[in-house]
């Protein structure tokens, strides 16, 4: 057999060659997506580029919506809605503070630090410099900037659109009128969320995925709980913060896919 009679064998995919390396499965842009498009529009810029453009398009978007949201939830749907949701947002609030005790108080104070500094940011240095190590940029990325999101959503929604924190003796000091959204809950979706979702794109065991996920659901509501119980967010601020999570991990998804369809395109 000559060498031109030889038979050869095709060189796999770039995306299959760079997956197993660089990213993770639901980093994959779908082709004809929204991320792949956009990475079109900038096609021959640096991933690193596509990356903080789509991250700062992503950013704007979320802020804008959670902007919105807590407009009409300050300023209509509370005080106009005729269904008494001012008094339940508050009742809440009373029933928490009525029922306070030194052990609950105890476990309130580990739920907000485990929704907030420093073990929050802790987890995502961790993770981004393991991530480093292991030049998993794009998940080096996710972790450092899905917080990042996430608390310049929540200061520029607390500042547009002022909220007085519950009428109750509040168990920390801070700003009177950032009661929306909690942060402290989206800070915990977007992170042990965010980080559960990368971790369980990898499981194949349905029991894993449902106990991680069970995971982090419990400590979400464990920090909603405990930021309630102190005094310092609504149920509707709850809420909010919830969707403020959510949507800083699609910013993220849109940004991470978004570069590695540029590196692709590269």
């Amino acid at each position: 057999m000559t060498v031109e009679e030889r038979p050869r064998t095709a060189p796999a995919p770039a995306g299959e060659r760079q997956e197993g390396r660089h990213s993770v499965p639901i980093f994959e842009a779908r082709p004809g997506g929204l991320a792949d498009r956009f990475a079109e529009k900038l096609d021959s810029r640096h991933p690193a580029l596509v990356f903080f453009g789509a991250l700062l398009l992503g950013f704007l978007v979320l802020a804008v919506a959670s902007i919105a949201l807590a407009f009409i939830v300050v300023h209509v749907l509370v005080p106009n809605s005729g269904l008494g949701l001012e008094g339940t947002d508050e009742s809440v609030n009373n029933t928490f503070a009525e029922n306070r005790s030194g052990t609950l108080t105890t476990l309130a104070e580990i739920g907000s630090q485990v929704g907030g500094a420093p073990v929050l940011p802790i987890i995502v240095g961790i993770v981004a410099l393991v991530a480093a190590f292991y030049r998993r940029w794009l998940i080096a990325a996710f972790a450092v900037f899905v917080l990042t999101v996430e608390s310049a959503t929540y200061r520029v929604t607390s500042i547009a659109v002022p909220r007085d924190r519950p009428s109750v003796p509040r168990l920390e000091q801070l700003e009177p009128d950032a009661s929306y959204p909690s942060g402290h809950t989206a800070a915990s979706i977007a992170v042990y969320s965010g980080l559960v979702l990368l971790l369980t794109t990898r499981f194949t065991s349905s029991l894993k995925k449902a106990l991680a996920w069970t995971a982090a659901i419990l400590l979400t509501t464990f920090v909603a709980l405990s930021r309630m119980y102190e005094g310092m967010h609504h149920p509707l601020d709850v809420a909010g913060g919830i969707l403020v999570g959510i949507g800083a991990i699609l910013v993220l998804l849109f940004a991470c896919r978004a570069a590695g369809a540029a590196a692709e395109r590269r």
